[in-house]
């Protein structure tokens, strides 16, 4: 016979069986790729870079933000997506109706997902969900924002080096838009200027 807590259920949860799907998701969909990028590995880029984003926040410029927690947010930022799909950026940036109709879809999506957990469980998860008016979270999920533009400037750059001219175009956007937010967050001039200069190396050139 099953046991289950008072609190789950005999049919279980769907959530992290869900979440898992992540790596059927293609990035950059309107592109064409030297190598394939799905949203689990976009996401766990995502999640290193901004953990060391608020680690340079607060080793450097004076803030006090929960390092773990921004991994945490930025591993789970895009699994709407799992749902809604992969909305190519020139789309969903369009214009101002398009974009946030979008992030109703979005937060659609999360509440979703946020009901497949036990009820016991969904207040954990609406945190890294859904932030509050508390400063420092708000400044967290900006470093997020931004780790998510460094993840997609990276790929530019590895996508240049492979001798991709279909990313030059990107490359220029992104890198105007991760320049306009590290003229802002100085822990992101901080990443930007020491450690990605290294991305499109080989191995024998990093080590």
């Amino acid at each position: 016979m099953t046991q289950v807590s008072e609190q789950g259920s005999a049919e279980g949860s769907s959530f992290f069986a869900i979440v898992s799907r992540m790596r059927y998701i293609e990035r950059w969909a309107l592109m064409r790729s030297t190598r394939p990028e799905n949203l689990a590995e976009h996401s766990l880029d995502v999640a290193i870079i901004a953990h060391a984003l608020a680690t340079l926040a607060n080793v450097r410029h004076g803030r006090s933000l929960d390092a773990e927690k921004a991994a945490l947010i930025g591993l789970f930022h895009d699994t709407s997506e799992i749902i809604t799909g992969d909305m190519p950026t020139p789309v969903k940036y369009a214009n101002p109706l398009i974009r946030d109709a979008y992030k109703d879809v979005e937060d659609g999506a999360c509440r979703q997902l946020i009901e497949e957990l036990p009820e016991d469980l969904r207040g954990a998860y609406e945190g890294i969900y859904f932030g509050s008016d508390d400063e420092d979270e708000a400044y967290l999920r900006r470093l997020v924002k931004a780790a998510d533009k460094i993840s997609a400037l990276i790929k530019c750059i590895e996508e240049q080096q492979a001798g991709n001219a279909e990313f030059e175009t990107a490359a220029v956007s992104v890198r105007a838009k991760v320049d306009e937010m590290a003229a802002e967050l100085p822990e992101v001039a901080d990443f930007v200027a020491e450690f990605v200069p290294s991305y499109g190396k080989t191995l024998d050139q990093l080590l």
